[in-house]
């Protein structure tokens, strides 16, 4: 018989993250819970290792990345399939408080309107400040943003809200949503994905939720900089191409068409921002990435299996 809970993490050649955040689920006060860790085409052996070291751990092993959309995927469909009540998309450089899935789960058990809830995260190199407290979407201008990010708690940051969307760093949601809406968009790959699945939760009339009592730390950033600064700086320029790409793919899904203009001139100007930035940087490969991005932004859309 499944357990209630299914946490999904997706691991790539990161033997010390996950293991780290291993650890710090083996510690919640909430037990009725798998984690299932998705190697992503590792080449370092990291997924071997990991079943090695935690013996408990479902290891799906993917022969190739399939980036943060497809590995997720995985997981779900095993959740789904193996009948767990619940998913946790979490991600894998995270550290969580004893307490931060009973307060998830209680609130969803409680509340069948929810469809999905995440918790408030804050960095875990500075405990204080907040990187995740409940996400927006701006339709007039076209944006999506976190409140609270890189700043100390503030009250506002300790009431239970409706937000917009989901952060994909804790996605916590019911099966028997996701048998509704479907997946995560794989063509995404990642960046907008949590936005595109909360907004379709959404659209069939269930609320998303932002619970700050429960607590997570996330490292932030590992998984898209380089160890050491290139010409080109530490983000990958592929990181700005499937930024702008995905983001372009997301507005013309959700923007109302009588933001549509707001929104474009808006747009127009942060990445030709962005452009003349890395002209100027002397960045050519990231402003290729961003030139290519925007062609293949107005040309595709996102698509579902």
């Amino acid at each position: 018989m499944s357990k209630k809970i299914a946490i999904i993490l997706v691991n790539w050649n990161s033997f010390g993250y996950t293991n780290d955040c291993i650890d710090s689920l083996k510690e919640i006060s909430f037990k009725d819970y798998d984690i299932i860790v998705i190697d992503n085409g590792s080449k370092d052996g990291s997924g071997k290792a990991l079943k090695e070291t935690h013996p408990n751990i479902i290891l799906i092993e993917s022969d190739k990345n399939i980036g943060f959309t497809g590995g997720n995927n995985l997981g779900l469909n095993y959740s789904i399939n193996h009948h767990y009540t619940y998913s946790l998309l979490l991600n894998n450089d995270t550290f969580v408080e004893k307490d931060f899935l009973s307060i998830l789960i209680d609130y969803m058990d409680e509340h069948p309107e929810a469809g999905a809830i995440q918790p408030k995260i804050f960095f875990n190199h500075n405990r204080k400040i907040i990187w995740n407290g409940g996400s927006y979407f701006n339709k007039f201008f076209g944006y999506t943003y976190s409140k609270g990010y890189l700043r100390e708690e503030k009250k506002i940051d300790t009431t239970i809200k409706e937000v917009d969307w989901i952060t994909g760093c804790a996605f916590f949601v019911r099966n028997s949503v996701l048998q509704q809406t479907g997946l995560l968009a794989s063509n995404l790959f990642i960046y907008a994905e949590d936005g595109d699945l909360s907004l379709r939760i959404h659209q069939l009339g269930y609320k998303l939720i932002y619970h700050p009592a429960s607590i997570i730390y996330h490292i932030a950033g590992m998984s898209n900089r380089n160890k050491t600064k290139g010409k080109e700086g530490y983000l990958n320029p592929v990181v700005h191409y499937l930024n702008e790409r995905n983001k372009i793919w997301f507005l013309k899904k959700y923007t109302p068409f009588y933001f549509i203009p707001t929104a474009f001139i808006f747009n127009f100007f942060y990445s030709l921002s962005i452009m003349l930035y890395f002209v100027v940087r002397l960045r050519f490969q990231k402003l290729k990435a961003v030139i290519k991005a925007i062609r293949d932004g107005i040309t595709g859309n996102i698509e579902y299996d």
